[in-house]
C-alpha cells in the first residue's frame, strides 16, 4: 500500500504583503527615495520595484487605495524584528506579589511582612495581601479588617489601594499598587 505524500503546510503569513502577494489594481506608490509618486497600477509599480532591485511592500494595507513603499524587504524586516525586540526589552512586566498573614500577627511577624511589602513596591510589583481565618477566628472579622487597615495606612505614601479588603470564604484580601 502507498503511502498518500504529505502537502506542504501553507506559509504563514504574518508579515505585509510584498511583490506579487499584493493582488490590488492601483496603489498608492512611494518610491524608495521616500517621494510620492501617486497613484499607479500595481503592475507597474512591480516593474518599478524590480528595476531598482528592490521589492514592492504593502505599508498600509487598510487605506485606499493601499499604500506600497519600494524597500529591500529583507532589511524592513530585520528592522521591525529590532523595533519589537527593543519595545520588549523596555516593557516592565508587573508582577502580583502575595502576602499571607493571620488576624492575630505578632509585631515582629507584622514587621517583617511590611519590609517584604516595602521591596515588593521598590521592585514596581503590586502586593496582594492575604488574611486567613482559621476556626473561631471567623467569630471577629473586625480584628481582620483592622489589620488591613494599618497595613493601608503604613503605606499611604507610597502605594495606593486598588481593591479595597473584601472577605471571600475564609479569606480577606486587600490589593495595593505602587504609586
Amino acid at each position: 500500500m502507498a503511502r498518500r505524500p504529505i502537502a506542504p503546510a501553507a506559509p504563514k503569513n504574518d508579515g505585509p504583503r510584498v511583490n506579487d502577494q499584493i493582488r490590488v489594481p492601483q496603489v498608492l506608490l512611494i518610491d524608495e527615495t521616500g517621494e510620492k509618486r501617486g497613484v499607479v497600477p500595481t503592475r507597474e509599480a512591480l516593474e518599478i520595484a524590480i528595476q531598482a532591485g528592490l521589492d514592492l511592500v504593502e505599508v498600509s494595507p487598510n487605506s485606499q487605495p493601499p499604500v506600497c513603499k519600494i524597500l529591500d524587504y529583507g532589511k524592513f524586516k530585520y528592522q521591525q524584528q529590532k523595533k519589537k525586540a527593543e519595545a520588549k526589552k523596555k516593557q516592565k512586566v508587573v508582577e502580583i506579589k502575595e502576602i499571607k498573614m493571620r488576624p492575630n500577627i505578632d509585631q515582629h511577624d507584622y514587621e517583617v511582612k511590611t519590609r517584604a511589602i516595602r521591596r515588593f513596591f521598590s521592585e514596581g510589583d503590586k502586593v496582594k495581601v492575604t488574611l486567613r481565618f482559621r476556626g473561631r477566628e471567623m467569630a471577629h472579622q473586625e480584628r481582620g479588617l483592622e489589620l488591613l487597615q494599618r497595613v493601608q495606612a503604613e503605606f499611604e505614601e507610597i502605594a495606593k489601594v486598588e481593591q479595597t479588603p473584601k472577605l471571600e470564604g475564609r479569606q480577606m484580601m486587600m490589593v495595593l499598587a505602587p504609586r
